[in-house]
């Protein structure tokens, strides 16, 4: 059996560790995220909220700030970190690439497109839909336009089967999509002006357990589903051919990872608007701690990805109450400096 797809009993024992520490920090950083905010609380206070909750007891004054609020808006930050955080592993694996993201192949830059554009040109179209509707337009548009600009990415790239295809196809959308949201922007009045900026700057404002249910699916379908080609991943670094070799078939592949993790990347970006780095940060410190296997990359980039964004949003709350600050401005803080960093490190490797 290849050592690339065997499994060892000494390999499950040593990564299960990691996992079982990620988790809980998770857990952790779940407590202290929905203790933070305006109203401060004590961790034995949504401890206590949460019991309540589960075992069917009488609630207290506090407990709805907890349940209503910061529950479900934890939740969701957890979901659109191990999102992002997958689907960069999968998709710096996929390409072979360190400085790959999810936003290369364009998914990003689609739903920014679609849900500006749902901003800026479709006031008409929600208000004739139903209130219930109308509140999940925008997120609904900026959906489509993930998942289109990455079906013509891939489309682009299926005429001349590669990986380089793909990416500068992805870089070509990307900018035609960025042009369209700066037209847009220049068109925009004052107040969807205000709308978009906070849209692509990123924020879980305005999360509540009806938009939670109603994107979970789409983000929990893919964080299950992308594990299961941890093996491939490991056989595609070591090359197509080599792949092919050890039973793999890499265009069937790459088109099954890429569909999963526009999917989770799309679901994510429309609902939360555009949170950059996240993909690009989290697999590399994940790397740099337990080295390249997939079958610990994906799911401990997952579980570090949801505590990242849980942490900022955190921030966010925090820094300026009792207003907000965009959720992207803090990964951009973080990820910005890593990623120059990054730059730094590889170039001086590539020099020695």
């Amino acid at each position: 059996m290849n050592a690339v797809t065997a499994e060892h009993p000494r390999l499950r024992r040593a990564s299960g560790f990691p996992v079982t520490a990620l988790a809980a920090l998770l857990l952790v950083a779940a407590i202290i995220g929905m203790a933070s905010g305006a109203m401060p609380l004590g961790a034995s206070e949504v401890v206590g909220a949460l019991w309540r909750w589960l075992t069917g007891q009488a609630m207290q004054a506090d407990d709805a700030v907890v349940l209503m609020l910061r529950l479900p808006r934890v939740l969701m930050a957890t979901l659109v970190g191990a999102a992002l955080a997958c689907s960069g592993a999968t998709m710096q694996g996929l390409f072979r690439n360190p400085l790959v993201e999810p936003g290369l192949v364009g998914v990003s830059a689609g739903a920014a497109l679609g849900a500006i554009g749902m901003i800026v040109l479709g006031g008409g179209v929600l208000s004739v839909l139903p209130r219930v509707l109308a509140s999940f337009g925008v997120a609904a548009a900026g959906f489509v336009g993930g998942l289109a600009a990455t079906a013509v990415v891939y489309l682009i790239g299926s005429r001349r089967p590669g990986v380089a295809t793909l990416l500068l196809a992805g870089v070509a959308i990307n900018a035609i999509a960025m042009a369209g949201v700066g037209a847009l922007t220049f068109a925009a009045n004052e107040h969807q002006l205000r709308d978009l900026s906070f849209w692509t700057l990123g924020s879980l404002g305005g999360t509540d357990w009806s938009r939670f249910f109603a994107v979970a699916p789409l983000m929990v379908l893919p964080l299950c589903l992308l594990p299961r080609h941890a093996r491939a991943l490991n056989a595609l670094l070591l090359g197509e051919q080599e792949a092919a070799l050890l039973g793999f078939h890499p265009e069937r592949l790459r088109r099954q990872l890429i569909v999963w993790a526009a999917l989770a990347t799309s679901a994510a970006v429309a609902m939360c608007g555009v949170i950059g780095f996240v993909g690009l940060l989290v697999p590399h410190v994940v790397r740099m701690a337990w080295g390249p296997d997939h079958r610990l990359l994906l799911p401990a980039s997952a579980l570090i990805g949801a505590s990242l964004l849980i942490g900022a949003d955190a921030v966010a709350r925090v820094v300026v109450a009792p207003t907000e600050l965009p959720i992207g401005v803090i990964t951009a803080l973080l990820g910005g400096p890593f990623f120059l960093w990054l730059l730094l490190r590889l170039r001086i490797g590539e020099s020695t």
